[in-house]
């Protein structure tokens, strides 16, 4: 465990920046390299009730701190008796006891701001460096290049953040220029970066916090290299089509995608919905006709990046695409931040990102949304296109994100070898999703002793589910292929009635 052990307060109108502040805090003691020398991440909002005046506290706290870490925005705060808020009171405070204050202003349209902030943020100019951001990504990214660099200047770093240290042996002429032009159009374009579309290599780079005494850094080389696998072998995307749901050769295509990270995600998106199956409507509103894909496409490509973005770059392993006739996996090496669980990520969650300055620049390009939304958006994705919801797990060192597809393709209704009757069904019961027993006889013309075997058979082979007993009694069409042999039988399976 390192000897520098930090303590940070962080100042802002509490109210203007509730949710911010909690995933600020999350974010500092949930990455894996800022968590090992940060004790303390105070926020006032968080102490219990006491007998003691509040101005009296949050200064006995700023004078504890290490590092004063402001949030300006648009809010002046609560006056007291002589005019002054308490985030004013806490940036003064600092100031006269010496701490380091890392001060970022939310927003650029200064003239919204209330006149006492403005007057603020303009005396925190006077004195210091401030950052300007304009939401909890770019906040993440600053706050966590500032933290490195003061890491750094202390000598607590022996070995710099993967994403924020110089890639050795790598220059700017190992940089493309038509990607970083690509950048700043498709930036200026989704987000309204605010750099012009001219702007030379370097000084992007040292707005994206992309160098390291005026070298490249590994991110800079990941996003903009002419060759990042010159310099990170691994740093690959590895896409594999299966023949059936088991990962087994020979695989029915294989493609290793390398270039850098927008390429490799477009390429691997691409490598997927190609295919996938997908409908095509008719041209009734434009010459290029509509169509819709058995896996959202957004999904995929959400599922995609966030491996991309977060993977661990330490590791040997690469990021992997593993397309079953079911289910479409993406591994990526390593595991979640601390103070996120698995359960987390099925609501909403703070943004702690393995490789924030990785996911700022993914994220001003548009190829991922806002921080910690990922997740939730391909679950509704999934919903809206009637799938099951998408599963996450730690599996062999990596987290894996699987996609459920319309699981039952041509391959697997082959395996299962279904009789003329069931095959006959089959279509009704996949649109309506559920199924009595008097309805299969009405489709099939079968007995009913016939039509229960042939549920029953169905069951066995984990297609449908029986549902409810007596007159409620039903069978449902799985959204999703059982795994370990799971014949779907459910307790208060469905009797005679059905």
């Amino acid at each position: 465990m390192p000897a520098t052990r930090l303590r940070i307060f962080v100042s802002s109108v509490q109210k203007e920046f509730a949710q911010q502040r909690h995933d600020l805090k999350a974010f500092l003691l949930g990455d894996a390299v800022l968590r090992r020398f940060i004790s303390e991440v105070f926020l006032f909002e968080e102490l219990p009730a006491m007998d003691r005046r509040a101005d009296q506290v949050y200064l006995e706290e700023v004078e504890r701190c290490d590092i004063y870490l402001g949030l300006f925005g648009y809010d002046y705060g609560f006056e007291g008796e002589n005019g002054i808020s308490p985030t004013e009171h806490e940036y003064d405070y600092a100031t006269r006891h010496g701490k380091t204050r890392l001060i970022y202003v939310w927003g650029t349209a200064d003239k919204n701001r209330a006149p006492k902030m403005r007057a603020l943020v303009g005396k925190a100019g006077g004195e210091l460096i401030r950052r300007r951001i304009e939401d909890v990504s770019a906040l993440t990214a600053e706050v966590y290049a500032s933290l490195v660099d003061y890491l750094d200047s202390i000598g607590a770093l022996r070995v710099p953040p993967f994403d924020t240290s110089a890639c050795e042996g790598a220059s700017l002429k190992d940089l493309s220029r038509k990607r970083i032009d690509w950048f700043l159009d498709s930036a200026r374009r989704e987000r309204g970066f605010p750099l012009k579309a001219n702007t030379e290599t370097k000084a992007l780079l040292t707005h994206l916090n992309l160098l390291d005494n005026g070298k490249p850094s590994n991110a800079a080389a990941l996003l903009f290299g002419t060759n990042p696998q010159r310099f990170h072998r691994s740093a690959e995307t590895k896409c594999v089509h299966c023949h059936g749901s088991e990962y087994r050769r020979p695989f029915a295509a294989q493609q290793i995608y390398t270039g850098d990270l927008f390429e490799q995600a477009d390429q691997a998106r691409d490598f997927v919905l190609g295919k996938i199956n997908r409908a095509v409507g008719i041209r009734d509103v434009s010459n290029t006709a509509p169509a819709t894909y058995e896996l959202p496409p957004d999904a995929v490509g959400e599922a995609i990046v966030n491996a991309l973005a977060h993977r661990d770059y330490h590791s040997n392993a690469s990021v992997e695409v593993r397309l079953f006739a079911d289910r479409l996996e993406v591994w990526n090496p390593g595991a979640l931040p601390g103070t996120l669980t698995l359960d987390d990520l099925r609501k909403a969650h703070p943004s702690v990102p393995n490789n924030p300055l990785l996911a700022e620049s993914l994220y001003l390009a548009r190829y991922i949304e806002k921080a910690g939304s990922g997740t939730e958006r391909m679950i509704e994705l999934c919903r809206e296109a009637g799938l099951p919801e998408p599963e996450f797990e730690l599996r062999a060192g990596s987290f894996v994100i699987t996609l459920w597809r319309d699981w039952l393709s041509d391959e697997v209704l082959a395996e299962l070898a279904l009789n003329d009757r069931q095959l006959k069904a089959l279509p009704i019961l996949r649109q309506q999703r559920h199924l009595t027993n008097s309805e299969y006889q009405a489709i099939t013309g079968a007995t009913r002793a016939t039509a229960k075997r042939d549920l029953e058979a169905l069951v066995q082979k984990a297609v449908i589910v029986a549902r409810g007993s007596g007159r409620g009694a039903h069978y449902e069409f799985l959204k999703k292929r059982l795994k370990n042999g799971s014949n779907g039988s459910t307790h208060g399976g469905a009797g005679n009635g059905a």
